[in-house]
């Protein structure tokens, strides 16, 4: 699901590498469910899948 790679070129003309945004999706995140835990260096985050399809990341 990784968008291919495109070269581009800064402002001095240099080639500049842009790597892929790694991609995820949200129910498998949350296996299924409307929720899930995401641990960022020791602080719990809640993901949470609204009924309307949106999503809300908590603290």
């Amino acid at each position: 699901m990784n968008a291919p790679f495109h070269p581009r070129r800064d402002t001095a003309q240099r080639v500049v590498e842009i790597k892929p945004r790694p991609t995820h999706d949200a129910r498998l995140l949350t296996g299924g469910g409307a929720e899930a835990t995401i641990v960022l260096d020791g602080t719990l985050y809640v993901l949470r899948i609204t009924r309307q399809g949106k999503l809300i990341l908590t603290k």
